[in-house]
C-alpha cells in the first residue's frame, strides 16, 4: 500500500512510515510530496495520506500522527511503544517538549537530519535505525520498570 505525507519530513514523517514499516503494513511504500498535494495524490493513487492538513492519519485531540497510527490501529497495548509515543509527541508537538527527557533530543536528531539536505528517501533510510534503537530502549525501559 502508498503511504503519502509531506515532503521534507521531520520527526512525525520518519517516525510514522519506520511504524508503518514495522507493526502496520511491512510492504508500505512511503511517498514524500509537496504540501498541497498530498491529498490529491492519495486518492488519484490510493494511497493513505498521513500527518498532512486534511489526512486521514494527522495530529488531532492533542495527539501527534504517531500517536494517532497507534491508536487508530490497536497497538496501544504495547508498553514499549506507549512509551515511545510520548518521546516522539514531546519531539513533535513543539509546546510538549519536555513531554519526556528524550524528547528533546530527539527533536534535535530530527532537525539535523533535515538540515543536511538529503532526499526524503534518504532521509528516512538513514534516521529508521534511530527509531529502531529508541524501540529498543524504550523495551529495557518496561522490562526493568
Amino acid at each position: 500500500m502508498r503511504w503519502v505525507t509531506r515532503e521534507h519530513p521531520k520527526t512525525d514523517r520518519i517516525a510514522c512510515p519506520w511504524l508503518i514499516r514495522k507493526f502496520i503494513d511491512a510492504h508500505a511504500e512511503i511517498v514524500y510530496v509537496g504540501r498541497d498535494d498530498v491529498l490529491p495524490y492519495a486518492e488519484r493513487e490510493g494511497g493513505t495520506s498521513f500527518d498532512a492538513p486534511g489526512a486521514r492519519f494527522t495530529h488531532r485531540d492533542g495527539m501527534c500522527s504517531f500517536e494517532v497510527l497507534i491508536e487508530e490501529h490497536d497497538l496501544g497495548g504495547d508498553p514499549a511503544l506507549a512509551l515511545m509515543a510520548r518521546v516522539v509527541h514531546g519531539a513533535d508537538v513543539s509546546e510538549d517538549v519536555g513531554a519526556t527527557p528524550q524528547s528533546a533530543g530527539l527533536l534535535a536528531i530530527a532537525d539535523g537530519f533535515a538540515m543536511l539536505d538529503i532526499d526524503d528517501q534518504r532521509q528516512l533510510e538513514l534516521e529508521s535505525p534511530v527509531y529502531d534503537a529508541l524501540y529498543a530502549w524504550a523495551q529495557h525501559e518496561v522490562a526493568n520498570a
